[in-house]
């Protein structure tokens, strides 16, 4: 039955096309570079409907350019947690990924896990339980994959109207702005003034969050020069941390994958005002002494020692220690 759940879950390629999604992009360049970002993520998707975890799956992702490889195991990602729900009783494909050969890929196999629940109505209507399954920490990045999936399929109602699924409140709506956050670098085109006029429609109190996914998605994503990059660190305004925050994030994940590319570490000079590495050890010395989930969850707090640990950094450019989850 293994080819006929593969063909019912597979995901044509046409999907990733910009003209197909109705974004607007008005360079050629930026559309093949976030057409290329969609096809990686499928080619991680349908590998994972393959080998549906293990050093064979490992091989297969790695085998792509090494600076799209976060791309690909988000895609394995979604695929991985589609066959764990979808089945009678959950197989594990995920968790063992994760405890395996996908370990140095956490935070992007939990970003595609959020794309599962996206497609999945009883992941939807049990959003807390889901998350509640996954890593303690990294599991608001599922809600991330959430809302970055909505922006990139329904960014008429997720980013002109502004509408946040039922099931989605409390933190887990702020971790859903940042992943929408990062969907408006493909619904604008990466460009710059467009994604700052889009997040000014916003209300103020999802404005910082949204800032937040643009630093990620253009440290990760990329394709843009430095003066366009200015340009959104001056539009960021009084959410500059939080973009930084971003872009640190990136740096993070790259750094623990072994995949550092240049835009990432342009990014993280632009917003952060350090290079990708000490971004990344930012963020690992914010883990240290992390409390436990309380009224505020430990990634907010995670998330809030970054943006004030970056605005001292960026000024004195001086690099902190390295801390946990490396």
């Amino acid at each position: 039955m293994g080819w006929l759940t593969n063909r019912l879950l597979s995901i044509p390629a046409r999907e990733t096309l910009v003209s197909r999604r109705g974004f607007q992009v008005r360079e050629p360049a930026v559309a093949a570079r976030l057409e290329s970002i969609g096809q990686t993520f499928l080619c991680g998707y349908h590998a994972a409907l393959r080998h549906r975890g293990g050093a064979d799956l490992a091989h297969s992702l790695m085998a792509i350019d090494s600076e799209l490889h976060g791309f690909a195991f988000e895609g394995a990602g979604m695929a991985l947690t589609l066959l764990d729900r979808m089945a009678p009783i959950n197989r594990g494909y995920l968790h063992r990924f994760l405890a395996g050969d996908g370990a140095p890929h956490i935070y992007m196999l939990h970003v595609g896990a959020g794309w599962a629940m996206a497609r999945l109505p009883w992941l939807r209507r049990r959003v807390d339980a889901f998350v509640a399954t996954l890593h303690p920490l990294a599991r608001w990045l599922a809600l991330d994959g959430y809302g970055f999936h909505q922006g990139y399929f329904y960014w008429p109602e997720s980013v002109r109207r502004q509408q946040v699924p039922r099931g989605v409140a409390g933190y887990a709506r702020r971790a859903f702005d940042q992943g929408l956050g990062r969907s408006l670098w493909f619904v604008e085109g990466a460009d710059t003034p467009r994604i700052a006029a889009a997040i000014s429609a916003f209300p103020q109190s999802r404005q910082a969050d949204l800032w937040s996914g643009v630093g990620l998605a253009c440290a990760y994503a990329g394709g843009v020069d430095r003066r366009r990059l200015e340009f959104l660190r001056e539009a960021a305004g009084p959410y500059l941390a939080q973009a930084a925050q971003g872009a640190a994030f990136a740096a993070k994940a790259r750094a623990r994958a072994g995949n550092p590319a240049h835009q990432t570490d342009l990014a993280c000079g632009v917003f952060c005002g350090i290079p990708a590495h000490a971004a990344a050890a930012v963020t690992d010395d914010a883990l240290d002494d992390l409390p436990p989930d309380g009224a505020v969850p430990a990634y907010e707090t995670w998330r809030r020692r970054i943006q004030e640990r970056l605005l001292v950094t960026g000024r004195h450019s001086c690099q902190p220690a390295g801390g946990l989850m490396r």
